[in-house]
């Protein structure tokens, strides 16, 4: 699915917004158990994105190195780099050596619970083809016993992480490729691939496609029976799809074959093991992508349907040695400008072979816990309101009072406040009180046309003990 952030999509980061693509055609879900559950997933906020599997031992970037295109993310290194067959060989062969002892989903739910997210959504087989799942459709698994770590009780790890995450009530969702580059019915043998696409015609092998059109659906039929409640089924690999839901004037169009699936009998059926599921068939727009996903992206905006930025913790997607993980302050920071805009935030963290997080993972989130210990009642079930934000202060609004919340935020993790702060709001004569979060003083305000002005009393303004931001708590 996801690439390394390139150079320029780092530079990008340390910008204050990026603009999300535009998404025209987004259709809101018919079946109101799957409304029910949307809304409910947009007060959640703030999730848990896991990219893990035999890929980690070599701490590369997850599957686009078996992809024969020559892009910055699949270029293949190593010793097995110099030869592409070789290579897939060798990297197929990770499951004879994947022993992730120290795995222990107990470990991630309390330190993921303790930072204040609420959902997760993990990679139940990624491009590669490997399922990180107990899948009957092929042996290409953790499970499989060429795995030394089938012989592990804890080996169906996928179950195992549902299982415990879903003990602590957060939202469960599964990752899912569509697109599978070990199945013979999607890189068939008979022809070499050459890129990310079936690497034949399903209009002309039409059995074949039948087939894993077939695996396919046996697969998420057994993610949908077998691992408990699954809120969200998220579907990556956007190019598999209806050739007629392409843009017929793209150049895309004219070389591409019609890799249909057949969502509605795929979603039809997760529906039925699955009331309400909500389904994420992302860039795929119409009635099966239920929310849009923007990635490593914050828009300038709010937008016009559910949506969720998901984005690293480190530099990469999957586990990579040394990886240099966001500050605490960058990470604060981008969940306030998500949620400002009426989004979630859906952060990535890599496990490693051994089946643990870098304790700098730990670490970022024992500190952003910290922080939405104070600052979290501005977070959850709350809404965008204009004017969203001004300079460095993002607005938010809670969904069931006369709330709302000013978060000004840090260049550093100490904080330092000016004499007076000036906000911009709607109906802000009608303003009753102003709080600051984890501060026990009363704040002075008054209101003059249209402005609301906060007096920050002089020993507060450098001695305040807040983090990454001061969130001001208007109510009105």
């Amino acid at each position: 699915m996801m690439k390394k952030i390139s150079a320029l999509l780092l530079l990008l980061f340390a910008s204050t917004l990026l603009k999300a693509q535009e998404h025209e055609s987004y259709v809101k879900p018919a079946d109101t158990l799957v409304q029910k559950k949307l809304r409910q997933w947009q007060d959640l906020k703030f999730g848990l994105f896991m990219h893990w599997g035999p890929y980690s031992e070599w701490g590369v970037v997850e599957s686009w190195s078996l992809c024969p295109e020559d892009e910055g993310w699949t270029q293949r290194k190593g010793p097995y780099g110099a030869d592409y067959y070789t290579y897939k060989k060798a990297y197929e062969n990770l499951l004879t050596t994947f022993n992730p002892t120290n795995f222990n989903p107990e470990k991630w739910v309390k330190a993921a619970k303790s930072a204040g997210m609420k959902y997760v959504i993990f990679t139940t087989k990624h491009h590669d083809g490997f399922s990180m799942f107990d899948t009957k459709q092929t042996d290409y698994k953790i499970t499989s016993p060429r795995d030394p770590f089938s012989s592990n009780p804890r080996s169906n790890v996928t179950k195992e992480i549902f299982n415990a995450f879903s003990k602590e009530n957060f939202m469960i969702g599964a990752y899912f490729s569509k697109p599978d580059w070990h199945s013979e019915y999607y890189w068939w043998p008979y022809f070499p691939p050459t890129n990310r696409n079936v690497n034949y015609d399903p209009a002309k092998y039409p059995d074949r496609w039948q087939k894993f059109k077939d695996f396919t659906y046996n697969q998420i039929g057994e993610l949908m029976t077998g691992y408990g409640k699954v809120d969200i089924l998220w579907l990556d690999g956007g190019w598999v799809r209806p050739k007629s839901s392409m843009d017929s004037k793209s150049a895309e169009y004219k070389k591409a074959y019609d890799q249909n699936i057949d969502m509605p009998k795929i979603a039809a059926m997760a529906r039925e093991k699955q009331p309400g599921l909500i389904v994420v068939d992302r860039t795929v727009s119409g009635e099966y992508e239920n929310y849009t996903t923007p990635e490593q992206q914050v828009p300038n905006e709010p937008l016009d349907h559910p949506w969720e930025s998901c984005i690293t913790m480190g530099n990469s997607w999957s586990y990579v040695p040394g990886d240099h993980y966001k500050s605490t302050n960058q990470i604060v920071s981008l969940l306030v400008k998500i949620v400002s805009r009426g989004g979630n935030l859906l952060m990535n963290i890599g496990p490693g072979p051994d089946g643990d997080w870098d304790p700098v993972a730990y670490n970022r989130l024992s500190q952003i816990g910290d922080w939405m210990k104070i600052n979290g009642e501005g977070i959850y079930e709350s809404t965008a309101v204009a004017p969203y934000s001004e300079g460095n202060i993002f607005y938010t609004k809670n969904k069931k009072s006369n709330t709302l919340y000013a978060f000004s935020l840090s260049d550093n993790d100490k904080v330092k406040l000016p004499g007076t702060i000036t906000l911009h709001l709607k109906g802000i004569n009608k303003v009753k009180k102003v709080s600051l979060l984890g501060v026990d003083r009363k704040i002075k305000f008054s209101t003059n046309a249209g402005a609301l002005t906060i007096t920050i009393p002089a020993d507060l303004q450098q001695n305040n003990k807040l983090t990454q931001t001061a969130t001001f708590k208007i109510q009105y």
